[in-house]
């Protein structure tokens, strides 16, 4: 069975985007095994720590290296994504040993899949970039992706409804990385 390990942007429990990974969890089933990446506790990158990898990191790497693939779901900061979902990936980045830029990293070649929750942009502009960051890395960025516009309830109740249309988009997105994973 493959391990599917799910990336939340945001870090609040109630987020839109740990409430959209909820709604893929459930369309995935039982055809694979979905975790969710807790990285609440990795410091912001600095070299000064980086060697030995702060415990941390450790979990954060073996958690990447051990999944078959990962799917993020993120809102949109300021056009882009958010700082702390950088942070977490520079970390992915960077190399496993000292000096040793040749062996690759725990992103080099992971599959990954993208979504958003967010305002009427659909986080179109967050995972642009994001595209872009994880391509550089190496890691294997999937298509189609998934942006959603949040409800009127989103915002004023904090309850995030699928239309029946994005229930569908999301649906499909599913489907292609079953197939794109397997």
């Amino acid at each position: 069975m493959k391990r599917i390990l799910f990336i939340v942007g945001s870090l609040r429990e109630g987020s839109f985007n740990r409430q959209l990974a909820r709604e893929a969890e459930k369309m995935i089933g039982t055809r694979a095994e979905v975790t969710y990446l807790d990285y609440r506790d990795i410091p912001v990158i600095n070299q000064d720590i980086e060697f030995p990898e702060p415990e941390a990191v450790a979990g954060l790497r073996a958690a990447v290296r051990e999944a078959d693939a990962l799917w993020v779901f993120t809102p949109e900061y300021n056009f882009s994504y958010p700082g702390h979902v950088k942070n977490l990936f520079d970390w992915l980045s960077r190399p496993l040993v000292a000096g040793d830029y040749e062996t690759p990293t725990v992103i080099n070649g992971k599959r990954i899949a993208l979504s958003g929750a967010g305002g009427k942009m659909t986080t179109a502009k967050c995972r642009e970039k994001l595209t872009e960051l994880l391509t550089f890395m190496k890691a294997d960025v999937m298509e189609p992706q998934t942006g959603i516009v949040l409800n009127v309830e989103a915002w004023t109740e904090g309850r995030m409804i699928l239309s029946e249309e994005q229930k569908d988009s999301l649906k499909k997105q599913v489907e292609a990385f079953m197939k794109y994973i397997s």
